[in-house]
């Protein structure tokens, strides 16, 4: 039976351009031995470099089981701003096994002179809202939850995801199949020629989809910017790559 390295076991909770930017940085660096986890809700994911795992842990329970059969030393969760519940998941499994956990958050979007924002606390919300704030609605908000504005009957949706929703969408609608990152010219150039009237998605941070909103701001158009799910109590946060790394080498 061959002995256990020295390397640090590190389970990165990934889907995530900053989990890919980790996973590549930590497997060339040494010290550490990294296994990268994906949900799999997504048909054909961008792969990190190194192992990866594809599926649920089965809740707090199937995670804390699985970090102990595979020896994991450190848990680093970098998954999207709005996976609020294996956010939750990792925090809880890593302390029953008093492992230390990271979570990796880009920052937020910030209003800028010339947005036009309203900001909601969850999906809710946001459907609530949305009506009084036009009919012409373009929904970035990712295919899980698209099927929350169904009832929404005298509205017409632009929907835009990577994948198609499967839950059932609003009577008027059209799809529209992409992935970032997009250019500002053409978001421009959707909102004109579907005559778009507000723009509804999440506070997911980052650049790679940070064009539709500097496309919002030149049109005119407002923005109903859903916040982000509260971390874990007490969570240990980092809002870059470079941070994160930082952290893991300093852990004693």
């Amino acid at each position: 039976m061959s002995e256990r390295s020295d390397d640090r076991r590190v389970l990165i909770l990934g889907g995530t351009r900053e989990a890919r930017v980790l996973a590549e940085k930590l497997s060339g660096a040494g010290g550490f031995e990294v296994v990268s986890s994906l949900a799999g809700r997504v048909r054909e994911p961008v792969l990190p470099v190194g192992p990866v795992r594809i599926g649920g842990f089965g809740g707090v329970d199937g995670l804390r089981n699985w970090l102990g059969d595979n020896a994991i030393d450190v848990v680093i969760d970098a998954t999207h701003p709005f996976a609020g519940v294996i956010s939750a998941h990792a925090a809880a499994a890593a302390a029953a096994l008093d492992l230390p956990v990271l979570h990796v958050r880009r920052p937020g979007w910030r209003e800028r002179p010339g947005d036009r924002w309203i900001r909601v606390p969850d999906i809710a919300a946001a459907v609530d809202a949305v009506e009084g704030l036009g009919s012409r609605v373009f929904l970035t908000i990712g295919r899980q939850e698209a099927g929350a504005f169904a009832r929404l009957d005298a509205l017409w949706f632009l929907i835009r995801a990577i994948d198609p929703p499967s839950a059932p969408l609003p009577p008027h609608h059209e799809l529209l199949l992409a992935r970032g990152p997009f250019a500002v010219e053409d978001e421009v150039r959707l909102l004109t020629e579907h005559r778009i009237e507000v723009l509804v998605t999440k506070d997911s941070g980052g650049e790679l989809t940070v064009a539709k909103l500097l496309a919002a701001r030149t049109c005119g158009i407002p923005v109903l910017m859903i916040d982000r799910p509260a971390l874990p109590e007490g969570a240990m946060v980092a809002e870059s790559v470079a941070a994160a790394e930082d952290w893991l080498r300093a852990l004693p």
